[in-house]
């Protein structure tokens, strides 16, 4: 069965889900999930986890993105963005130094309300499905951190570009919205592409097209999302069969968190290094 996980460049007009639905038929595996919701006006960096690497989706969806947002100031609709119902119009007056003296306003932690239109439950009902029935409830704000919020210049229609790398649940759509109306004009995004996630850059991502042609190929190995951690090899088949049966392992390692692989080069778990003990933080490998 097929193991692993994909750098899917998302094209736009498509849920996340449609793309796993796409990748459920491709691989003939039930076992398919994505790590961050990119919603259909979004294109970009997409990792997406097959059969038993779907256990590491909740590690990707921990992980600073980075996106490429285009922002047209002067409008305001129901969804933040340009897909949505156009709620108001207004002269976009605002000048290229307002906007960069208002971006740092918006960078550091900050609390964001939710969108309407976003997949956020309030009593066990997702935000989208109310705002399709016209109903709009109040949201708590949550918190997020941006930690880079950098005006790239301006489109060819006007709009402006931005930089952003943020925390998980931050709403770019949102951002656009609150600094639109910062400025007094109303504003939403009318594109967007996440150009990194869970440490993949859109450089890395392939499209649905070509994992159709080469499915198995374009497979990555589970390991490739831990590769910022060191590995640490297991020396003999005792040691692996201590760490198949979940029990801590002796190694002569420093603290700090490893690959760890069976001899034969099989990634097996992703450990937690304390005082020459290491213990499994998330297993991989098939019982």
């Amino acid at each position: 069965m097929p193991d692993g996980l994909l750098v899917i460049d998302k094209p736009a007009g498509w849920t996340s889900m449609d793309v796993c639905a796409k990748l459920r038929g491709i691989y003939h595996e039930k076992r398919v999930g994505h790590a961050g919701t990119l919603d259909p006006l979004a294109t970009g960096v997409l990792p997406v986890f097959v059969g038993q690497a779907t256990k590491a989706v909740p590690f990707a969806e921990n992980s600073w993105k980075e996106y490429r947002a285009a922002l047209r100031l002067g409008v305001v609709t129901d969804t933040q963005d340009t897909s949505g119902t156009v709620l108001s119009e207004a002269p976009a007056a605002a000048s290229e130094e307002a906007l960069r003296a208002l971006l740092p306003e918006f960078t550091g932690e900050l609390e964001q309300v939710p969108p309407m239109y976003s997949a956020v439950k309030v009593q066990g009902k997702k935000l989208y499905e109310l705002a399709r029935r016209g109903v709009e409830v109040e949201r708590a704000p949550r918190r997020i951190t941006i930690e880079t919020l950098e005006l790239l210049g301006r489109a060819e229609n006007g709009d402006w570009l931005l930089r952003v790398v943020c925390s998980k649940g931050t709403y770019i759509r949102t951002l656009c919205h609150d600094i639109g109306a910062a400025l007094g004009c109303g504003g939403a995004m009318s594109a967007l592409t996440r150009t990194a996630a869970a440490g993949f850059t859109l450089d890395e991502a392939v499209t649905l097209e070509q994992v159709q042609q080469r499915p198995e190929a374009l497979l990555r190995p589970l390991d490739g999302l831990f590769r910022a951690y060191p590995a640490f090899c297991i020396p003999d088949a005792e040691t692996e069969r201590r760490c198949r049966c979940g029990n801590p392992l002796r190694a002569n390692v420093e603290n700090g968190t490893y690959r760890v692989y069976a001899p034969d080069g099989t990634f097996l778990a992703l450990s937690q290094a304390d005082n020459g003990v290491l213990t499994s933080i998330r297993n991989f490998f098939s019982k």
